[in-house]
């Protein structure tokens, strides 16, 4: 009997222990890229097709990058913009890169 209880103790144990790796998993999990939103356009309308892009990658708090590439002629320029909790702090948003964010998030 005192060796049934003594397991009993070992196990209960090992099962506190996995519940707290799984928790940690679990909110570390959420720092992972793990919402993608992908928009393409033409941002000169007498030229060209759709080879310009908005690109959003966010985390489960809907914090992470808006990266912008913007194709013309003479080049092609890029541009990002950090999202934290779904807003960019720093800087405003285009309706490119509104919409990009709100595919992402949904």
């Amino acid at each position: 009997m005192e060796t049934l209880l003594k397991d009993v103790g070992i196990a209960k144990k090992d099962i506190d222990n996995l519940k707290l790796y799984c928790d940690k998993i679990q909110k570390e999990g959420f720092l992972h890229i793990q919402k993608i939103g992908l928009v393409r356009f033409n941002p000169f309308k007498d030229t060209g097709g759709d080879q310009s892009f908005i690109l959003s990658l966010v985390d489960g708090n809907d914090t992470g990058v808006i990266i912008s590439g913007l194709y013309a002629r003479s080049g092609t320029r890029w541009y990002a913009k950090r999202i934290i909790k779904g807003k960019s702090i720093e800087h405003e948003l285009s309706e490119e890169e509104k919409k990009a964010l709100k595919e992402a998030r949904s």
